[in-house]
């Protein structure tokens, strides 16, 4: 496993985006996979009202979480441009001050959120059957939000630098750790909804920690002399800046699909089971996207930081064409097989009708979801990161003003769920390109460039 960095502002567009994609994409979807195994041990081990708690903290503990993804996005940004202008101090500064940040704010999450654990989930109507696991397990997976921190920082800062490849295996290392643990902590030794949630801090506690290792032995960046190791308050501050939106964007986001999962929840278990299965694909379906993203957002940051704008409009413009050609892929399968796809999660027939249906209409607005993903990956990159701002905003008014008018119109029935997803990623994708088009993102570049 041969350490390395690349450089993405020379050589073919297409090349460097898909080279570094797949391994994204391959540890998305191993995580995927993961995520269905480590829920199907609790489920299956301790029952439906234990896998009911665990899910009950989902949306609280990304809340959390997310916070500290965008400070590591925003280093990220930050180290990509550096990088891609040569700017070697600069670059081990920001690694080096990106790492406070992950540590100082995950320290003061892991506290904050533990101590709001109970009370969150009153606010949340938890059933109170649930209650006593759901806070056992929000408390212990929350308390580790530095060890989800310290992981997410490290991933983006080589990622940042061009390497997709070491993030992936630490990724699959994690998870394989996550799922021995799993078996150990919850079927052998009985620890309950406590053993997942320290299964799952554990692994990647091993995992972040293994990776850092790994970086300072061998990656030239990761070599820092008493000056670099200093704190320096303006780039603390800059990755902060940076990262801040972005979290807020993705908070924003997680708030608008809770509400939505409450609207599919009025019409009725058939329909929230319907939901519930074209959501897990859903997410299978996002995984190529925001690895295009991930990836067009490393390029975008390297080709700005060395002022090649012309290089990073071709990256975008072919990212859409991949990102085109995988969205009516998708189309074609679903229209075919739908059915059978719903009928993997499900076997109740009304069921699989509803959500056949809905993956059909789902799948006629994939290029759009895809232009969100891969046009905030280009904004991102060139650090035009207030606009995640509003554009997170832009996705809760569509998700929650069109479950509104939707469901207030009779012939709608339960499609209004469905229907305000589709209208959502138009919304979004409009309000994307129209940023985009405004070009106000060529001149949002973080650093002093080398053009």
């Amino acid at each position: 496993m041969a350490a390395y960095t690349e450089n993405m502002t020379t050589g073919s567009e297409a090349r460097h985006i898909i080279k570094f994609t797949l391994p994204l994409l391959a540890g998305n979807l191993f995580q995927q996979l993961y995520n269905i195994v480590d829920s199907a041990i609790v489920g299956k081990h301790l029952g439906a009202d234990a896998l009911a708690a665990v899910g009950a903290t989902g949306s609280m503990t990304f809340l959390f979480y997310t916070l500290c993804i965008g400070l590591s996005i925003g280093a990220g940004i930050l180290v990509a441009q550096s990088f891609g202008a040569g700017k070697k101090r600069e670059v081990k500064v920001l690694i080096i001050n990106a790492a406070y940040a992950a540590v100082i704010f995950g320290a003061a999450i892991s506290v904050i959120s533990f101590l709001l654990a109970g009370p969150l989930l009153k606010m949340m109507n938890t059933p109170e059957n649930l209650y006593a696991d759901a806070v056992k397990y929000m408390k212990i997976a929350c308390s580790g939000t530095i060890a989800v921190a310290v992981y997410n920082w490290i991933n983006a800062v080589m990622r940042a630098l061009g390497d997709a490849r070491t993030p992936l295996i630490f990724l699959i290392v994690a998870s394989v750790i996550n799922v021995v643990l799993d078996i150990v902590f919850v079927m052998v030794l009985d620890f309950g909804v406590a053993g997942a949630a320290y299964a799952t801090i554990i692994a990647q506690s091993i995992s972040a920690v293994g990776c850092i290792i790994y970086a300072f032995a061998k990656v030239k960046y990761f070599r820092f002399g008493r000056k670099t190791l200093k704190f320096a308050p303006n780039y603390f501050f800059k990755v902060v800046r940076t990262g801040v939106p972005i979290a807020l964007q993705n908070s924003m986001i997680s708030v608008s699909m809770i509400y939505l999962q409450r609207t599919a929840n009025s019409f009725g278990e058939t329909v929230m089971a319907a939901y519930t299965a074209t959501m897990r694909v859903e997410q299978l379906i996002h995984q190529p996207f925001s690895s295009l993203n991930a990836a067009l957002s490393t390029f975008a940051g390297q080709n700005m930081g060395t002022g090649k704008l012309d290089r990073t409009v071709k990256g975008y413009h072919k990212t859409m064409q991949i990102m085109a050609g995988f969205g009516v892929f998708m189309l074609i399968v679903f229209m075919i097989f739908s059915r059978n796809i719903v009928g993997i999660f499900v076997n109740e027939a009304d069921v699989i009708d509803i959500g056949g249906r809905a993956l059909k209409l789902s799948a006629m607005f994939y290029v759009p979801l895809g232009t969100i993903h891969v046009t905030r990956g280009l904004l991102n990159g060139a650090g035009d990161v207030g606009y995640a701002m509003i554009n997170g905003f832009v996705e809760v008014i569509g998700r929650i003003g069109f479950a509104i008018l939707l469901v207030n119109i009779p012939s709608m029935g339960y499609w209004a769920v469905w229907g305000t997803t589709c209208l959502t990623w138009v919304l979004t994708a409009l309000m994307s390109l129209i940023r985009y088009k405004q070009g106000k993102w060529k001149n949002k570049v973080l650093i002093e460039t080398n053009s």
